[in-house]
């Protein structure tokens, strides 16, 4: 077993800090530092893992620095921006038109109106008229109890004939 630098240490570290797979771990590594290693010994960085609990204090705070960074800042990552992902539907659609592909032209089209209207926030604004409060009204309607009570009489005698006529029709 090689022993691994610094930098490969620490590279390591940070993609697993944000929740890179020790596999992804593994073809990066391999990739920028041309360093041959195993998944297991990828997982061993991870002190969150049992095999990552003998990992030294400061790869650890390194770990642990990452992976706030990691959730808390979202504006490094190019997906969560609006325009990026319209910019990156125009470009699909570009190719699935040139392609003749109507089917996935018009999802992209539904996806793009969709990015555009808010339909993914989460976030739901209820506004009156012209953007202003929302208007309640409260009503009371003073009724008197004899009318109540015909009205009541009425709509049952409705009812009672109503339920004749289908029983007469089946």
């Amino acid at each position: 077993m090689t022993t691994l630098n610094e930098p490969v240490k620490l590279a390591m570290v940070q993609a697993l800090a944000c929740f890179d797979t020790p596999a992804q771990v593994v073809d990066h590594i391999k990739q920028e530092f041309g360093v041959v290693i195993t998944r297991q010994r990828a997982s061993a960085y991870d002190p969150t893992k049992v095999s990552g609990k003998k990992l030294s204090a400061k790869l650890k705070a390194v770990f642990h620095a990452s992976r706030e960074a990691f959730l808390t800042q979202t504006s490094d990552i190019p997906i969560a921006h609006r325009s990026y992902r319209l910019r990156v539907l125009q470009r699909e659609l570009e190719r699935a038109e040139a392609r003749g592909n109507v089917a996935m032209v018009l999802q992209l089209l539904e996806q793009a109106a969709k990015e555009v209207g808010g339909m993914f926030t989460n976030r739901r604004e209820v506004s009156g008229p012209g953007g202003g409060p929302v208007q309640s009204v409260q009503l009371t309607v003073p009724i008197d109890p004899i009318e109540a009570a015909a009205a009541y009489q009425k709509l049952m005698q409705e009812l009672d004939v109503a339920s004749r006529t289908v029983r007469e029709l089946y």
